[in-house]
């Protein structure tokens, strides 16, 4: 008997520890980012979700260091 693998859910919202996974930093950070309104998020009742669309943004945004 075999078992199906599910595919992993392509996820359109993301909590913020998911988010500084994604984003390979802390939670802090994610937590300041939004605070300065570097990254944008929604809020849904008392919960901040952060939209995969404004974290590729956000990504976009930053610039390498010359070297």
């Amino acid at each position: 008997m075999s078992t199906a693998i599910a595919a992993p859910v392509d996820r359109l919202l993301y909590k913020p520890e998911e988010a500084a996974d994604a984003l390979a930093v802390g939670r802090s950070t994610v937590y300041e980012l939004m605070a300065e309104g570097s990254l944008k998020y929604i809020k849904l009742g008392r919960t901040r979700r952060i939209r995969r669309a404004d974290l590729e943004a956000f990504v976009a945004t930053l610039a390498p260091l010359p070297n």
